[in-house]
């Protein structure tokens, strides 16, 4: 089937319309959001979505529900994908993808379809920060660890967290390890690099870009500690795996 000439006369008729699309950028933070396990932006993100949920869609359907509807069956299958990439067990994301593709299916009502979006983002990103929780036991660690993952973008020290939890540095540091296994800082670049693999994945967000969003001091940084890391550059890492 050739395209050619209906491609050519729909992107006439956007043009005409001032149609402007959501950007890549904009949507796939929304599902690093999710993948992340930001709870509350997750929330605030549809609650904004919500209010204006066709701006910036195309329409995959004359039928007003089934547009909808196509619509949340794509943001599903992307959300469980990046949560795959964020460590969820794929039997576990695929399967609640399936629930919630079904559940849409049945559904008739445009701003049901709409609720069940916000209901499914929400269910994936609880499921994220629990995942990223487990075998965590203390009040303070549960804290420091949301407070990381809700702070990715910034530059991050065992003393600047230690102080928004109000306990001293050393006691938490010692905690840290003791009920992660891990360093303070190495689970921080641990958590920023599991968010640039998505991003390289996901998005079109330059190396440059990516390290300025993630707190890294310099873009060498960031592609050092990426190569530490997982073996391969950025570059590499993009060109093997995006879709």
């Amino acid at each position: 089937m050739n395209t050619e000439r209906d491609l050519s006369y729909r992107l006439y008729i956007q043009r005409e319309e001032n149609f402007s699309r959501t950007s890549y950028r904009q949507e796939f933070e929304r599902y690093n959001d999710v993948s992340s396990g930001d709870i509350n932006k997750v929330k605030e993100n549809f609650i904004a979505v919500k209010k204006n949920f066709y701006e910036g869609k195309g329409t995959l359907s004359d039928d007003p529900v089934t547009n909808v509807r196509y619509h949340i069956i794509i943001a599903t299958a992307l959300v469980s994908r990046a949560c795959i990439n964020s460590g969820m067990n794929h039997d576990v994301a695929y399967t609640l993808s399936d629930i919630y593709i079904r559940r849409a299916d049945k559904c008739q009502n445009a701003d049901e379809l709409i609720d069940i979006l916000g209901e499914m983002q929400i269910d994936f990103a609880e499921r994220m920060r629990k995942l990223k929780k487990q075998n965590i036991i203390s009040i303070h660690i549960r804290k420091c660890i949301d407070y990381i993952y809700d702070h990715l973008h910034e530059k991050l020290t065992v003393k600047s967290v230690a102080e928004y939890l109000n306990i001293n540095e050393s006691y938490l540091s010692k905690l840290f390890m003791k009920e992660t296994g891990r360093g303070f800082r190495e689970f921080i670049i641990d958590a920023k690099i599991n968010a640039s693999k998505n991003m390289l994945i996901y998005s079109e967000f330059s190396q440059l870009d990516i390290s300025l969003s993630l707190g890294f001091s310099s873009q060498s940084a960031f592609i050092n500690a990426f190569r530490k890391a997982t073996g391969l550059t950025p570059a590499k890492f993009r060109e093997r795996y995006k879709y």
